[in-house]
């Protein structure tokens, strides 16, 4: 029996390199991905076309009122003075009103789509959520002007009488009076948030929905198999599951009550006050301003509104931006990692 012996020459063992992978793409899916980067590059052309123009023409008011464009309330073009200060917190201010009240009804009926209504009933109601999408914001400006107005005013009267201790559902009482009156309420920013909120509901509760149903199935059978119960899956699986879906919806929500123009004109009367008391009659929108001066404006009017329209188009990119990164940072699923 031999043995090899102890001091045998070592193999000479090629170091480890690492293998260059090629991969050979068809003429097809080069097309595709030609396709889609111009696509993407097309889209980033316009948005900077649009903050171009909106900068040139605007540039001659803000370099003639300088930083008082964000400071001043006052809007009188023909006498050199605009700001959109108290535009600025209108706009704000509705769209906040509107995400309170859309938010949660959106994200309970997404749930009750995906997770509770029986399947014949699941694609109605699915149906009938896209189709609130596609309703022109006229028709709701005058579903909240002769509906919604009317009923939200005694809701006003209890919170001035219940929460007027906070300084944003205070409400001034006429000279002379005791009690409030109806006109005070009448058209205010918490009426115009609540309509907003109407057009915000169907696309936050779209978004959320689509992103509830792709949950893993399997997860959720595992947790009912462990005992928990239906709110139980809901909560440990779904949720995570869907946050990057429910920041999504909220920040296109946010984005839509931004921007949200003849439902706001049709409900608020035109003030450019600077104020944070959201029952009180008084206050309005970037957007209201542009539709309802844009008549009537000379050369120097023309280029405000043109300012004004950049600062709404700087603080919506804004809130993209911000949703972008956001949502890149909690992506739907993370939560569920085991």
């Amino acid at each position: 029996m031999s043995t090899a012996p102890l001091d045998a020459p070592a193999l000479d063992v090629p170091a480890d390199v690492p293998r260059r992978v090629v991969v050979r793409r068809s003429r097809a899916d080069q097309a595709y991905r030609w396709t889609t980067r111009l696509a993407a590059c097309t889209v980033l052309a316009l948005l900077g076309a649009i903050g171009l123009y909106l900068l040139r023409r605007g540039y001659n008011a803000i370099d003639a009122v300088g930083w008082d464009f964000l400071t001043e309330d006052r809007w009188a073009p023909r006498e050199g003075v605009i700001g959109v200060r108290g535009l600025l917190s209108g706009t704000v201010l509705v769209a906040l009103i509107a995400l309170a009240v859309a938010v949660p009804i959106a994200l309970t009926g997404a749930l009750y789509i995906t997770e509770y209504a029986p399947a014949k009933l699941r694609r109605t109601l699915t149906s009938l959520v896209d189709l609130m999408a596609a309703v022109p914001s006229i028709v709701y400006g005058l579903f909240g002007f002769f509906l919604l107005q009317p009923q939200l005013i005694p809701v006003s009267r209890r919170l001035a009488e219940n929460a007027g201790f906070l300084p944003v559902f205070e409400v001034h009482k006429l000279e002379g009076s005791t009690r409030f009156a109806d006109g005070q309420f009448a058209s205010s920013l918490f009426i115009a948030g609540v309509v907003v909120a109407c057009m915000v509901i169907p696309i936050c509760c779209a978004v959320m929905r689509e992103v509830f149903s792709q949950a893993p199935a399997g997860e959720k059978e595992g947790a009912l198999a462990l005992g928990a119960t239906r709110w139980g899956v809901i909560r440990s699986v779904v949720l995570p599951f869907g946050r990057g879906g429910i920041i999504g919806g909220v920040m296109l929500g946010l984005g839509r009550a931004l921007g949200e123009t003849i439902a706001v004109a049709i409900v608020l009367s035109f003030d450019t006050g600077f104020t944070i008391r959201v029952l009180e009659g008084t206050g309005s929108t970037i957007s209201t301003l542009i539709i309802l001066k844009f008549g009537e404006a000379d050369e120097f009017a023309l280029s405000a509104l043109m300012a004004a329209g950049l600062t709404l188009f700087t603080m919506t990119l804004l809130v993209n931006v911000v949703a972008g990164w956001v949502i890149a940072k909690s992506r739907s699923g993370s939560g569920t990692d085991i």
